[in-house]
């Protein structure tokens, strides 16, 4: 009797070191979005070297794309494809951001607002979870132009239907739109464009070997992220991503 309890003992001693010796699965984040989350001209890769080395994030987004034409391009079949083969970690986080290049006068991009941009966005929602990711919407970045000394919200609308679409889908809402235009607002116009993108003699003279994802025509808008601007919108994600999903934080450096 004394030697079966023993052999229990130490079979369930031998289980309990196993389990501890497994190692802890990394987390995923995929971004899906247009320009002002993509390479160089967005916040996405500031937002990435926020992560733990161990963590994959996977800057997908892509300058001038729209909630529609980001499918119709095949983009988001990449996206499926590494929702596919999540088996090497313990969470795929996808946050997706549109809505600039949605607004009217974008011929090839242009959804309407009532029934197309909502039902877009309802869907990348329902396939991010279908294929067992966690899919976070996020309301599109503020753009810093004033009207005198008020921030111009021109993006609100499309920002209300991405919120009514998250509490439809039962996903976490990243309100981007909210809080970065508070931001900018206390800031003032001045101090909004020192967040622009450098111009591109400027970029040149520091050695930029290619032109960002979605550059803009002019050398200076009030869209397009500099470094300056990469990083502090970069942290405001993070920071709101951590409160909605506290699990992130342990991947955050």
């Amino acid at each position: 009797m004394k030697r079966q309890l023993t052999c229990l003992l130490l079979s369930g001693l031998f289980t309990i070191t196993l389990h501890a010796a497994e190692p802890v699965l990394p987390i995923r984040v995929i971004l899906v979005g247009d320009s002002t989350m993509a390479t160089r001209s967005g916040y996405g890769d500031a937002l990435c070297a926020r992560f733990q080395p161990e963590t994959r994030c996977i800057n997908l987004a892509r300058g001038g794309r729209s909630s529609a034409s980001f499918r119709a391009e095949g983009r988001w079949d990449e996206v499926e494809k590494l929702l596919k083969d999540g088996a090497g970690y313990r969470a795929s986080y996808v946050l997706v951001q549109f809505g600039h290049n949605d607004q009217p006068g974008k011929p090839g991009r242009s959804t309407d607002l009532v029934t197309e941009f909502p039902a877009n966005m309802a869907r990348y929602a329902s396939e991010v979870k279908q294929l067992g990711g966690v899919a976070v919407m996020v309301t599109p970045l503020t753009r810093r132009s004033f009207n005198g000394a008020y921030l111009k919200d021109d993006l609100a609308p499309w920002s209300q239907a991405t919120r009514k679409v998250a509490q439809a889908q039962k996903v976490a809402l990243l309100d981007l739109n909210t809080l970065s235009a508070d931001a900018v607002q206390k800031m003032g116009q001045q101090e909004a464009d020192t967040l622009a993108m450098e111009p591109p003699r400027q970029a040149a003279a520091t050695g930029a070997s290619a032109e960002p994802q979605g550059t803009p025509k002019s050398a200076f808008d009030r869209t397009h992220l500099g470094p300056k601007g990469a990083e502090l919108f970069s942290a405001m994600v993070a920071h709101e991503l951590v409160r909605l999903i506290p699990a992130v934080a342990a991947s955050l450096k």
